[in-house]
């Protein structure tokens, strides 16, 4: 009677290990680094806000949050790292429109199953970039010679299937024919137009802000409906009839599976990040939409939307 009394509660003790190991674990998270996974090279957006949000995230979670970039695949490599560590929250990754564009396409590595947006951090448009002294003052300047003379202009991209891509794409079926010119490493597609290795960047605002300060280049299209007050001469995807305007945004995702509430606790942190004064002025720098923040339980409701717009965009073209 004795046994079977003594098995009984190691069996209820085992069940309850089981039941609550997820509430346990978070409860004492994190007790070692973090892993910060940015899918893109040193330099870049990406990789910008990844190095301040470990800084300012590092003293809430009291554990540090090493930066580890793995460029490749449109992000694909770096996503693939995600997907081989374990689901228990010690390892993010920074998760942007244009990773989440291979969604859109045919066997995607990943899909939304496989990962657990966290937050939202940046929501930004995306323009055309001239060199400042390009002979192409204005879009209709640059939209007339790409019509009078079809795939002779080069823009500098990301890549294929990355949101530039699904840009150029209606513009293409608006007459606008240019020849995609793909750099992987952010630095470079930077300075292409300044090297006179394109005649155009697709690119946010924000990651060029030096250049743009520098009196370097200039924007001549912003993909969106509204115009900025910071370029409020330049014209709108929207005003010109081009029907496109997928923000560019950026998000901490981790493994799907991850217990929700280490989810949570990781989500909050993000939060604060979000209220202090210098994230709120890097969001000035980057000429981000200054209500970009969502949280853990609005965040992934945002990437569905965008992946739903991104299938329509690529289905009418």
């Amino acid at each position: 009677m004795r046994s079977i009394r003594s098995f009984a509660m190691l069996l209820a003790v085992t069940l309850g290990a089981a039941q609550f190991g997820d509430r346990a674990m978070a409860a004492g998270y994190p007790e070692r680094p973090i892993e910060l996974i940015v899918p893109w090279g040193p330099g870049g957006g990406a990789d910008q806000l990844a190095r301040l949000v470990s800084k300012l995230m590092e003293p809430m979670l009291g554990q540090g949050i090493p930066v580890v970039n793995v460029p490749g695949g449109t992000g694909a490599t770096g996503m693939a790292k995600l997907m081989s560590a374990p689901a228990d929250g010690y390892s993010m990754a920074i998760y942007i429109a244009d990773s989440h564009a291979l969604l859109a396409g045919q066997s995607p590595r990943w899909t939304m199953n496989d990962i657990t947006p966290v937050a939202v951090m940046i929501k930004g448009p995306s323009f055309i970039f001239v060199k400042e002294d390009s002979p192409f003052k204005t879009w209709d300047d640059f939209a007339k010679q790409a019509k009078a003379s079809p795939g002779k202009l080069k823009v500098a991209t990301l890549g294929f299937g990355s949101v530039d891509d699904f840009s150029l794409t209606v513009l293409d079926r608006g007459g606008i024919k240019v020849v995609q010119v793909p750099f992987a490493k952010p630095s470079e597609r930077y300075v292409s137009i300044l090297g006179g290795h394109a005649d155009a960047l697709y690119e946010q605002a924000g990651d060029v802000a030096q250049f743009l300060n520098g009196k370097q280049m200039r924007p001549i299209l912003l993909f969106g409906e509204k115009r900025l007050a910071a370029f409020k001469d330049v014209p709108t995807s929207y005003e010109l009839g081009y029907k496109v305007a997928l923000p560019q945004f950026r998000a901490v995702v981790v493994r799907a599976g991850t217990p929700p509430d280490i989810v949570k606790k990781l989500s909050d942190a993000l939060a604060k990040v979000y209220a202090l004064p210098e994230y709120k002025k890097f969001l000035e720098e980057q000429y981000a939409d200054p209500n970009s923040f969502e949280d853990a339980s609005k965040a992934p409701a945002f990437v569905n939307e965008q992946l739903d717009d991104m299938k329509k965009t690529m289905a009418t073209n």
